[in-house]
């Protein structure tokens, strides 16, 4: 394949758009529940509070996917369809990100603010992401471009992922946390995402060209949830996929949504270091995939491919649940946390897979109704991971109120509070806090344990048997369907 001048530069200036996009998304993906736990003091009805308010607007998130999808269609404007959505989204993103952090409220008043700025970064961050992974199929349909686009921005998504992953614990927990304080180190560092995910996005809407950029003489599509329903509803491969995703999905946020965060610091210590450590060796070896992924799958088919690290995640995950129940004090961290690389190497496998294979069934709509209606497939992957991350936030909640982690966090944020009025030296915090977790039984851990090796590990199982049975657009089929169409 030659590459144009336009194609090198779609693939430098378009990955770098997603930077600051995905250390927001992980911000509230990750840290945000840690983040309510460990300032706020909460009530099991709060708590619940919290997590309605959570599911309702990923729900509702996920509901919108399709809608600015279609929306997005039926844009027409001398930037494309997906650029004036990018922007817009990118900006208003950071304001909400910056206020969700730098709040005063506690109790109620502080539940009810929470509604209103999840809701409001649910709408905004739907925008950019809708807008952005849209805008795939239409900087090219050559399979291997396209899995370089894909690769490269889930590259970069994983640098911005995985900087957030390693300071914002950091910065946060323990004695290098910025002002002393949980409550204060949170709001600083929203600051300086919220006003990272604009610059970077920058990047994309300067240098990224679309293959043909429709202008508002075009005609416009009409918006139309019926039109969604039946694109969904007649593509059964696109069906599939959105079953498939969902599963892995939800397996694949389990750790990173709050469990993990949580098990090493009743476990190991309220120190932020060590799971910076943890998600940073866990996260390592996927930039192999991110930047290597189409040289392998130029040679490797998706499904061999998925097999092999199918068992690679297993082997991970037992080595975690083993490590944890049975390892020496002095390796138990450092065995927990190499199963970890391995169980989210094969996890991030899965989702670099999925990404693919959703994309491809816009050829595949294309081949048997005549349109490729991107804009509304490509929006299923936001959708599912909205609808994924809203079941995984129900569950993590409902295993927090099992094993009555409310009865620890609270007293947790109660310190980080008196720290945060009177200046509380860093040893006296910390020994107050460590007080505090050796009420911690070993069966809390444990549990928790449990559910972090063992719940991701029988979702992959499920997602990886349904794949290999139901998925037909492999290599042969895809370039085959490819050719019927004339987009090789």
């Amino acid at each position: 394949m030659n590459k144009t001048a336009q194609d090198k530069k779609n693939l430098l200036f378009y990955p770098l758009g997603t930077v600051g996009r995905d250390m927001v998304y992980n911000l509230i993906t990750g840290f945000l529940l840690t983040y309510i736990m460990f300032t706020r003091e909460l009530t099991n009805e709060q708590l619940a509070a919290v997590t309605g308010i959570m599911v309702f607007a990923r729900v509702f998130d996920a509901l919108n996917d399709p809608i600015m999808g279609n929306i997005i269609e039926g844009t027409r404007t001398k930037w494309g369809k997906f650029k004036p959505w990018l922007l817009i989204g990118c900006i208003s993103t950071g304001f909400v990100i910056f206020f969700t952090f730098n709040s005063s409220f506690q109790g109620w008043a502080f539940i009810i603010f929470f509604g209103i700025m999840y809701l409001a970064y649910s709408i905004t961050y739907t925008m950019s992401d809708i807008s952005y992974w849209g805008m795939v199929p239409a900087l090219s349909s050559n399979a291997d471009l396209r899995n370089q686009l894909t690769s490269r921005a889930t590259l970069f998504a994983g640098i911005g992922g995985t900087a957030v992953s390693i300071f914002v614990p950091m910065l946060t927990t323990g004695e290098k946390a910025i002002g002393g304080n949980a409550i204060t180190a949170y709001g600083v560092v929203a600051l300086v995402i919220a006003v990272l995910t604009p610059l970077f996005g920058a990047f994309t809407l300067i240098g990224v060209k679309e293959k043909n950029v429709a202008t508002d003489t075009a005609a416009k599509e009409k918006v139309s949830i019926k039109h969604i329903v039946e694109v969904f509803k007649n593509n059964d491969q696109l069906r599939w996929m959105a079953l498939i995703f969902l599963i892995q999905e939800v397996g694949n946020g389990l750790i990173i949504g709050g469990l993990g965060a949580t098990y090493i610091y009743f476990e190991f210590g309220y120190d932020g270091g060590l799971y910076s450590l943890f998600t940073t060796v866990g996260m390592a070896a996927t930039a192999l995939l991110m930047v290597f992924y189409p040289v392998i799958s130029r040679k490797v088919s998706r499904k061999k491919l998925m097999t092999f690290m199918l068992v690679a995640s297993l082997a991970g995950y037992a080595l975690m649940l083993a490590a944890g129940l049975a390892f020496p004090e002095s390796i138990k961290f450092y065995a927990l946390t190499l199963g970890y690389m391995f169980g989210n190497f094969g996890n991030y496998c899965f989702y670099l897979v999925m990404m693919i294979s959703i994309m491809n069934t816009v050829e595949y709509n294309e081949y048997k109704f005549g349109k490729r209606e991107e804009g509304i497939i490509t929006s299923l992957r936001p959708f599912i991971t909205k609808m994924a991350s809203a079941l995984t936030v129900l569950i993590t909640s409902g295993i927090y109120m099992i094993f009555r982690i409310t009865s620890f966090t609270n007293q947790i944020s109660a310190i980080e509070k008196e720290a945060l009025k009177e200046a509380m030296d860093e040893a006296t915090k910390s020994s107050r806090i460590s007080d505090v977790l050796k009420g911690v039984t070993s069966g809390e851990t444990n549990g928790l344990l449990l559910c972090i090796a063992i719940l991701p590990a029988v979702h992959m199982i499920v997602a990886y048997f349904l794949y290999k049975k139901k998925y037909k657009l492999d290599e042969a089929e895809y370039e085959r369907i490819c050719k019927e169409i004339g987009q090789e």
